[in-house]
């Protein structure tokens, strides 16, 4: 068996998660959070749109974790996102939070945003 070392870009991975908290990178974030190869910060929730339309042309997808179990997210949260050329995936946050770790190894363009379980 050939075992080989998970190197990723200037993003972070997550590491872990709890009730109302992430940690990625050896940091602990309360609330929900926005993380990408600019980093991870704190995210105003899907009534926060600007900080994610921004990552457009930075991206191919963005990965919208919906806490404990997947949710719809708003029709215009959506609209807006796709308008500016961001695929959206929809998911609970801990499949989001797998899914984008697995992704980063892999060196793509992503971001990931979610809502504590």
């Amino acid at each position: 068996m050939r075992l080989n070392e998970v190197v990723y870009s200037d993003a972070k991975p997550v590491e872990g998660y709890g009730p109302g908290f992430f940690r990625i990178g050896g940091k602990i974030f309360h609330g929900p959070i926005l993380a990408g190869a600019a980093g991870t910060v704190s995210w105003g929730g899907f009534d926060d749109l600007g900080p994610l339309l921004a990552l457009a042309g930075e991206i191919d997808i963005l990965f919208l974790g919906t806490g404990a179990n997947i949710a719809h997210i708003p029709a215009e949260m959506r609209s807006a996102l796709e308008g500016a050329g961001i695929g959206v995936d929809v998911m609970s946050s801990p499949a989001a939070s797998r899914t984008y770790n697995v992704l980063l190894s892999e060196g793509r363009r992503i971001a990931l945003a979610m809502i504590p379980v």
